[in-house]
């Protein structure tokens, strides 16, 4: 059903979209009514976890299908709205305002307008371009009043953590640590790129510019038709066929179509007459440039991809883990797109290494600083967004401070699923982890290993959620997550610059 609403598929194998729903409504029914049959005290521990998942599995499917249909944008700014029709109306806002910026007379998406910051030499231009998000910011905080709807949004979301539970002690539960380690060690990360990243202050709409060297230097190497055969090629070095495991792609712009890049099921695979039935999944983009963060992006989704491909195991176990986890995963492989080894061999050229580091890592002390972000909203959600925004960016991206503009309102996540950041910020720790781990098992695998993936779905993957995440990642590094794999990379940005 989701591959329909996507507008990826009218139909799939015969049946439109009220056909799959009364079949997804009656197998529910009959499963409702078996799960009732189950002597829960008397399972065995596997099939009392597969058991939890079914349940938990059916409950989240059940709260999506009763929200009401996608709210429009322009009825965020009503007071009388729920907190789900609240955040179906700031997501809205992505699709109706985000994906139609203004800029020198055309309309640019959001994503496009990022990587048009890393190509554009003139600063006026880089600064036009950046104000031409203002609709989309005042659409989400207004003019930052306390009843802006994400203001509003925060506040209820904040107060629904006691009884819904946190994305970031969800996130801590993976790691195995306190929640209150997850800010300590954001903020190590951050403290980190602060002092290897130089001095220099810089205006907001240069940052991506002033990062985005290594993107200049490969960009026409990477047109839009080459996303798709770079990326297959990758990953077919690393032992996944992306043609072969039939991956199903939606990458081109239209009206209506999601604004963020994601990837799904279509059918998860599983035992027939004892013959697999292979998982079909999807990648869906909004890709109407190429470029080296676009490509990126794009490996990542893949990631995702290659993920759920791997998965061979019990219905009640076929997904993918926790969401930091995953995040973390799909940043493996998308990771290598920034090395210069990878560059000269999928794009026959390559950015100086040290311009390369740090494009990575300013998009990944983003994603870090947007995670301690959401963590100080939700613990304070009367503050000022602006303003905890401004302290950050200017503390630790040596940022010039502009507390007068929501530019920290770009990400769709921020109201989709509040909290939700942090599985980026906090997953380039496993990202790294995870990395270093292979390089020391398997050998590197940047310009690609034919081994790769038969050893990481084996040793990582295969089992889906079998097993708590937190114990999966301990088992498979022999240790408990730890952040020095990454301050180790980062520290390779302070070793380039003497």
């Amino acid at each position: 059903m989701a591959a329909i609403d996507s507008g990826l598929f009218a139909n799939y194998r015969g049946k439109d979209r009220a056909a799959w729903k009364q079949i997804r409504e009656e197998k529910s029914k009959e499963v409702e009514e078996l799960l009732g049959t189950i002597p829960e005290k008397k399972l065995p521990a596997p099939n009392a976890r597969a058991l939890m998942l079914i349940r938990k599995s059916m409950k989240s499917t059940a709260d999506q299908t009763s929200l009401s249909p996608k709210v429009p944008c322009h009825d965020a700014q009503r007071s009388d709205l729920s907190v789900a029709d609240l955040r179906s109306a700031l997501y809205s806002c992505f699709g109706e305002v985000g994906n139609n910026l203004e800029f020198e007379g055309k309309r640019v998406s959001r994503v496009s307008a990022f990587d048009l910051m890393t190509q554009m030499s003139e600063p006026e231009r880089r600064k036009a371009l950046f104000m031409a998000f203002v609709p989309l910011w005042k659409a989400l905080d207004g003019s930052d009043e306390l009843g802006s709807p994400y203001r509003r949004m925060i506040v209820q979301s904040a107060a629904e953590t006691p009884k819904n539970g946190s994305r970031v002690d969800d996130a801590a539960k993976t790691l195995g640590v306190q929640s209150a380690q997850i800010e300590t060690w954001l903020v190590q990360i951050l403290d980190a790129w602060r002092q290897v990243s130089g001095d220099q202050q810089i205006e907001p709409w240069d940052y991506r510019y002033l990062a985005g060297k290594a993107d200049r230097s490969v960009s026409k190497a990477i047109p839009r038709e080459a996303l798709l055969p770079i990326t297959q090629r990758y990953y077919k070095d690393l032992g996944a066929d992306l043609v072969q495991l039939g991956v199903l792609y939606d990458l081109d712009e239209r009206p209506g179509k999601a604004p963020l890049a994601y990837t799904d099921f279509v059918v998860r695979g599983q035992m027939a007459n004892n013959v697999w039935q292979p998982t079909v999944v999807y990648v869906s983009g909004n890709y109407a440039r190429g470029g080296l963060g676009l490509l990126n992006e794009f490996v990542h989704e893949n990631g995702h991809a290659v993920h759920m491909m791997a998965l061979h195991t019990d219905p009640a176990f076929m997904d993918l883990g926790d969401p930091v986890f995953y995040e973390a995963f799909a940043d493996v492989p998308s990771w290598d797109t920034y090395e210069p080894a990878w560059q000269r061999k999928y794009l026959g050229t390559s950015a100086a290494e040290s311009d390369s580091l740090r494009a990575l890592y300013s998009g990944v002390m983003l994603d870090v600083a947007w995670a301690l972000f959401e963590i100080r909203m939700l613990h304070r959600p009367m503050g000022d967004p602006n303003v905890v925004w401004t302290e950050i960016t200017s503390r630790y991206l040596h940022i010039v401070p502009h507390p007068e503009l929501a530019w920290w309102a770009v990400r769709v996540q921020l109201v989709d699923a509040p909290g939700y950041m942090v599985n980026y910020g906090l997953g380039a720790v496993i990202t790294a982890d995870i990395r270093h781990h292979i390089q020391e098992s398997l050998g590197p695998f940047a310009t690609g290993n034919a081994n790769w993936y038969a050893w990481i779905s084996e040793h990582l993957l295969r089992q889906g959620m079998e097993h708590e995440t937190s114990e999966e990642l301990k088992q498979f590094l022999g240790r408990p997550v730890s952040p020095e794999a990454l301050l180790s990379d980062l520290r390779r940005i302070g070793r380039q610059d003497h």
